[in-house]
């Protein structure tokens, strides 16, 4: 099952944290930028090509210690087919380095919709009877806001192809209670979601005894993690917010279950960004990452 691989692949690094590579073009070091631009001028292909170097040097330094990224899929559409395309090498080379990839779309719509969603990043396409691979991720992010119809293909395909979701429950930003926390028959809204992932995950349980149905929970609401924790027990979240959202080790602790497992945690500009938050020569732009990236499991681990 694939959260198994997800699960093995932590306690294989003792590492229970995930590197969104969700890079603009000025997050790039400048020497990188001027290069590229150089070749293909300031254009969508130009910067497209630094966000590739720039992806591939920190999953160079990071693979070692690290047991899956997390590309954001808006920061590479921003940047049109060129950037599609450097999404669809970033995923594949990430996978090369044995990292377990989280392609963070958060998409859904109504069932063929989904299913053509779900074709793209988990399953496959059918070019008249040749089934091909449009991406090759282990795992998306859903919205279950379509209710059950647009949460079936993905089931359908992380079963049939061994992947994973996981489902936006209560997520990190500030404006999430405007609708995730409006009471709903006595109960706030992000409880019947979790509800739902606990049934969903019946479908595709694993040998650790969590499903390949995860949930979204934000680090920066811990009381709810707690209570959304005891609610999903066979769940995996998945635990934006950390770093630069916020939230801290403390703050994820109550997403883990007592094994130590349950929670991955996510950071992104903490770690792409890490020369400039510790002024470093653009130079080191790596070494600054694999420095945050050693801190941030130092953190965790050392808090479980």
């Amino acid at each position: 099952m694939s959260m198994d691989v997800l699960i093995e692949k932590i306690k294989e690094k003792n590492n229970p944290s995930v590197i969104g590579l969700d890079p603009k073009v000025e997050y790039v070091p400048g020497f990188i930028r001027e290069k590229c631009y150089e070749q293909y001028g300031k254009t969508l292909k130009g910067a497209a090509q630094a966000i590739l170097e720039f992806n591939k040097n920190l999953i160079d330094g990071l693979f070692d210690i690290i047991p899956a990224v997390k590309p954001q899929a808006a920061y590479y559409e921003m940047y049109g087919y060129e950037g599609v395309r450097v999404l669809h090498e970033t995923v594949e080379y990430a996978k090369s380095k044995g990292l377990y990839v989280i392609a963070d779309i958060k998409r859904n719509d109504i069932g063929s919709t989904a299913e053509a969603y779900s074709s793209a990043y988990l399953g496959t396409t059918d070019i008249d009877g040749i089934q091909t691979n449009a991406f090759q991720s282990d795992s998306v992010t859903v919205n279950p806001y379509l209710g059950s119809d647009g949460i079936e293909p993905f089931i359908n395909d992380c079963n049939k192809y061994n992947k994973s979701i996981f489902v936006l429950v209560k997520t990190s930003n500030k404006s999430s209670g405007e609708l995730q926390d409006l009471t709903v028959d006595g109960e706030m809204l992000y409880e019947k979601v979790a509800a739902l992932v606990n049934q969903w995950g019946q479908k595709s349980m694993g040998n650790h005894g969590y499903s390949n149905i995860g949930a979204v929970v934000g680090a920066t609401y811990p009381e709810q993690a707690a209570k959304l924790r005891k609610m999903m027990p066979n769940a995996y979240f998945l635990v934006p917010g950390y770093g630069a959202q916020g939230g801290t080790a403390k703050d994820v602790m109550n997403s883990f279950n007592k094994d130590g497992l349950g929670a991955i945690v996510n950071s992104s500009r903490g770690i792409m960004c890490a020369y400039k938050n510790m002024k470093m020569d653009e130079k080191d732009f790596v070494n600054a990452a694999r420095e945050a990236a050693v801190n941030m499991k130092n953190e965790i681990v050392s808090s479980l």
